[in-house]
């Protein structure tokens, strides 16, 4: 195997952020480190790739989804830069490449061409779409199987045990704080003020979770349910999609 895992994120990383932020020094305790960034200080990399994906993405997407991945962009940079130096994320351009493709695709599998045209969780069939997508672009396939795997792993985020990949981490605190606000103490208010500015919400939550009971209902099997009771049965209502209402972090910028 070549050694290309080391430009694309795959580092691998603690999956349990317990465990990545137990005793951490600037990201634990009742006063996170909070660097004062802005929405603008974490473009998407101007790269040939990335601008033909993003154009791919906001065409499949609905408005509230594509903005939605452009805010995990911004979150998730802000995340690694200030509490994971180490990583080496901001250093390595191939990294911030891979992560910008793995937000602007990482809810594909939610649009209309893909979510009900499948029987595999959304997950599962939007990696499938990004990987193929990134290697008819002509993509490095190291890059393209980074994507992938952060994409289908987005949602795993019950499992303790073991590693994920460094941009899969990533991925995934970023969404979850979007999504549910988890960890916003993480990151400045003015982060949040301004990229809710630039990329606005527009109902994000109760948008997203419309999205996720549609799946739950067309896929009673799918990895959406690992959110639910277990034995979950249509007609019972939705811890994760209760959960996307409640974000009262996001709430004021709706």
């Amino acid at each position: 195997m070549s050694e290309d895992w080391k430009l694309y994120g795959f580092a691998p990383v603690p999956r349990d952020p317990e465990l990545l932020f137990k005793d951490h020094p600037t990201a634990s305790g009742p006063n996170p480190k909070q660097d004062l960034f802005v929405a603008d200080d974490f473009p998407l990399p101007d790269t040939p790739l990335v601008r033909e994906v993003r154009a791919f993405a906001q065409k499949e997407l609905d408005e509230q989804t594509f903005n939605h991945s452009n805010r995990v962009f911004v979150y998730g940079s802000a995340l690694a830069r200030t509490h994971f130096p180490e990583w080496k994320y901001v250093e390595t351009p191939t990294a911030v490449e891979t992560y910008a493709l793995s937000c602007l695709l990482h809810d594909i599998g939610t649009a209309e061409k893909f979510l009900a045209t499948t029987h595999m969780s959304f997950e599962f069939k939007g990696a499938i779409v990004a990987r193929d997508l990134i290697l008819q672009l002509g993509g490095p396939e190291a890059e393209a199987d980074s994507v992938c795997d952060a994409i289908i792993r987005h949602q795993d985020i019950f499992v303790k045990g073991g590693n994920i990949t460094m941009v899969g981490q990533i991925l995934q605190l970023a969404t979850i704080l979007d999504n549910v606000g988890l960890r916003a103490n993480l990151i400045h208010p003015r982060l949040i003020e301004t990229t809710t500015t630039k990329f606005p919400r527009k109902g994000w939550s109760e948008h997203f979770a419309r999205v996720i009971e549609k799946e739950l209902t067309l896929k009673p099997w799918c990895h959406t349910t690992t959110f639910e009771v277990p034995n979950w049965k249509a007609g019972v209502q939705s811890n994760f999609a209760t959960d996307v209402r409640g974000n009262d972090v996001m709430r004021p910028f709706e």
